[in-house]
């Protein structure tokens, strides 16, 4: 378990600035550390601009330093905050996508905005739909654009709020009350690189799943049509 108070060694792979262990543990933030993690869920989800934010490893910075005393914050304060801002910033970026539409998909690449990021959240979610508002929070980049994608594509409002109330949950409760279990050993704490790494590997793994499912469809489909098409030259000799 590891020592009450204890700050464990920053990402030796991310600047100061994006790395959470460092800004998280800032004593002259105080209780405005709470207000900088909803600022940066909310922009990371909500404006295009937020691409770059550090979500997943600062939701679980968050809970691994509540668990070890180093934030005096209460864990349910956090996480309720979380979810409302994480839920709030995708209706954000639904809005804008429904207002802007194709204006969107125009606008040229500047220093914080990139054309191939929203093409890639357009591809992500025209392949998965619905699915890809819950997917979507588990993949950096993607989940910055995917609720602006789906107001260009004008989904369902209510069928999003659906998506993203579940979303929201699942990623900014979850990964929080993920890093407070786990942040209570040593080793974890001790090996936060390792950690930060295995975050971004685990947030493709639905990504994975979901390839391989599409290309598993895709041989039966095939195997399907060569089989008819035997059975068709078979039954014309």
């Amino acid at each position: 378990m590891t020592e009450a108070g204890v700050l464990p060694a920053g990402a030796a792979f991310l600047p100061d600035w994006l790395d959470p262990t460092v800004f998280l543990s800032n004593e002259a933030l105080g209780p405005w550390v709470l207000a900088l993690v909803c600022g940066i869920v909310f922009v990371e989800t909500g404006l295009l601009v937020g691409f770059f934010l550090p979500g997943d490893s600062m939701l679980f910075t968050v809970g691994m330093f509540i668990a070890t005393g180093v934030l005096q914050i209460p864990l349910w304060l956090f996480a309720a905050c979380i979810f409302v801002c994480a839920f709030a910033g995708d209706q954000t970026g639904y809005i804008i996508g429904k207002k802007s539409g194709p204006a969107i998909f125009k606008r040229p690449d500047s220093r914080f905005f990139s054309q191939k990021n929203v093409e890639r959240a357009h591809e992500f979610f025209e392949k998965y739909g619905g699915r890809a508002v819950i997917l979507a929070r588990f993949v950096p980049i993607v989940r910055t654009f995917v609720p602006v994608i789906a107001g260009v594509a004008k989904m369902k409002h209510s069928t999003f709020v659906a998506f993203n109330l579940i979303g929201a949950l699942l990623w900014g409760v979850g990964v929080t009350l993920l890093g407070y279990w786990l942040g209570q050993f040593t080793w974890i704490a001790e090996n936060i690189d390792i950690i930060f790494i295995l975050i971004v590997f685990i947030s493709i793994l639905p990504i994975i799943f979901e390839l391989g499912k599409a290309h598993l469809e895709s041989k039966k489909k095939a195997k399907l049509a060569a089989e008819s098409a035997d059975s068709s030259k078979n039954s014309n000799n």
